[in-house]
């Protein structure tokens, strides 16, 4: 179960980490579809919140922060993209510390939750 549950979670990570990095490769100039990264319900890692923090994790109380910080992340995400399509780059890649930093509380959520499921809590 445990080798199971770790590999679920870095399923997981590795989708919210290829959010970070098509945002930042969009903000960058590159070509790349929109559609995931604007829309949560496109997005890989919110197939995953989905499937599976709202399927058989969803009786953790971090399951329901992970989908509000996950929609946050997308609005920051339009914010940014909408900025860099108007001309405006500089202000666009300005605001990537802000992705960053809910990033970082969409991953502590999914180690709090591993954790939690870890020792049966």
């Amino acid at each position: 179960m445990t080798n199971e549950l770790k590999q679920d979670f870095e399923s997981g990570m590795v989708k919210h980490l290829l959010f970070k990095s098509k945002l930042r490769s969009y903000l960058y100039g590159g070509k790349i579809n929109q559609g995931p990264i604007r829309d949560p319900t496109q997005c890989a890692f919110g197939h995953w919140i989905q499937q599976r923090a709202l399927g058989p994790y969803a009786h953790l109380a971090e399951s329901r922060e992970l989908e509000r910080f996950h929609t946050l992340i997308h609005q920051e995400a339009n914010r940014l993209m909408d900025l860099h399509d108007r001309g405006e780059t500089e202000q666009a890649l300005a605001g990537l510390p802000a992705v960053e930093k809910i990033a970082d509380q969409l991953t502590q959520l999914m180690r709090t939750m591993e954790q939690k499921l870890r020792t049966g809590l």
